[in-house]
């Protein structure tokens, strides 16, 4: 159900005989799962020392990590459990064709089945226009890409960035959470 390209793409790459002050490299899997806290992207800690930070409402997807695949990472950690009693999950795919394969393969149902509300596509949660408005004092773990002050709500509410599999973990927990937490395994990308 891919969308087929459009247009060809062009890739860039450095010069054969371009030189480098400094290069770094990294082990993915050296790097710890990772939350940007209230209220800037780059304020950012790891989610296991995040453990204390209560949540009200978790949002997964929108235009951000909203692919079949982030799905699928979710469904991998909720599958057979049920979102903590005190936590809203809301599930909001890319696209109408991600929506339409998270039905195909059984990903909705799982999602659906552990207490998450799916939605079709919409930036109303991701913007605090609806569906998920977060009220003064709430905090929220979402995969969208924003978490300034007034963001999906009020100016009095948190929202933490995070995978995922994080976001998942943490609907699961009431809390910020990863998947080891929670006892699931990832699978897949981080």
């Amino acid at each position: 159900m891919a969308v087929p390209f459009r247009r060809t793409p062009v890739y860039y790459a450095s010069d054969p005989d371009a030189w480098y002050e400094k290069t770094y490299s990294w082990k993915a899997e050296d790097v710890p799962l990772m939350v940007a806290k209230p209220h800037l992207p780059s304020n950012t800690q790891s989610a296991d020392e995040l453990s204390s930070v209560k949540i009200d409402q978790v949002v997964i997807g929108s235009c951000t990590n909203g692919r079949i695949a982030d799905l699928r990472q979710a469904a991998s950690i909720l599958r057979g459990k049920k979102v903590h009693p005190d936590v809203r999950c809301i599930i909001l795919p890319g696209t109408q064709d991600v929506c339409l394969e998270a039905i195909a393969d059984g990903t909705m149902q799982a999602l659906i089945e552990a207490g998450c509300a799916f939605s079709t596509p919409t930036c109303g949660a991701c913007l605090g226009g609806h569906m998920g408005v977060l009220a003064e004092g709430e905090r929220a773990v979402a995969t969208t890409n924003r978490n300034f002050v007034g963001r999906m709500g009020h100016t009095g509410a948190e929202v933490y960035l995070a995978s995922p599999y994080v976001a998942a973990a943490s609907a699961l927990a009431g809390h910020i959470a990863t998947p080891e937490e929670v006892g699931a395994v990832k699978g897949g990308s981080r």
